[in-house]
């Protein structure tokens, strides 16, 4: 098995990529809804928010209203590293069991939009970084997502710079290209991930 950390700044297209990878033979294993996964209603993981933050962060259908909780967080370091320590265990332990129940000879590709940011590069065998442009990032976010500048702006602001991102990176994809340049790029990238799955590997 291959394990494999695949990120990328807002709007540079990682989504793009592991939908790629998935279509060659991937097994993906999306940190994003794992953490939805992980506090659905009746789950331990949602009980734990809301004895946490109170029960005005569950909508009126017993669910968590995410929007709701994001205000509460976003700009309260204390509070959101409370949310973290609750729902980062949980993604980690579901994350392993599915990268368990995986087939030996798979190639697994963890998404994970914070890898640089939380410092886990060291947990992959590869770490690949969507790369694009800031200009790239605004505009996909702008015209595709229906952003503000000023929101998107923000948005990629927060999270690690490009040239962090590249420096955890053992493959760089480039993804301010048409969509067939990026798909010839990914077959390339998928051919290395197969060769080094099948590579022994030290004891």
């Amino acid at each position: 098995m291959l394990t494999v950390g695949l990120t990328g700044g807002i709007g540079a297209g990682k989504s793009e990529v592991s939908r790629l990878l998935v279509e060659r033979g991937a097994v993906l294993i999306d940190a994003d809804r794992i953490a939805r996964d992980v506090v659905e209603p009746g789950t331990p993981g949602l009980a734990a928010v809301v004895e946490a933050f109170g029960e005005e962060i569950l909508a009126e259908d017993g669910s968590l209203d995410r929007p709701r909780l994001g205000a509460l967080v976003f700009n309260d370091p204390a509070k959101l590293a409370t949310l973290n320590s609750i729902v980062h265990p949980l993604v980690g332990a579901r994350s392993r069991e599915l990268e368990e129940a995986a087939p030996e000879d798979a190639v697994v590709v963890h998404d994970v939009p914070l890898l640089t940011e939380n410092g886990l590069a060291r947990l992959y065998d590869v770490v690949i970084v969507v790369d694009a442009s800031t200009g790239t990032q605004l505009d996909r976010l702008v015209r595709l997502r229906g952003m503000s500048e000023e929101d998107a702006r923000a948005r990629m602001a927060a999270q690690a710079t490009r040239e962090q991102r590249r420096a955890v990176a053992d493959i760089v994809i480039d993804n301010d290209v048409p969509l067939d340049a990026l798909e010839r790029r990914v077959e390339e990238v998928w051919a290395d991930l197969v060769r080094r799955a099948r590579e022994p590997r030290p004891e």
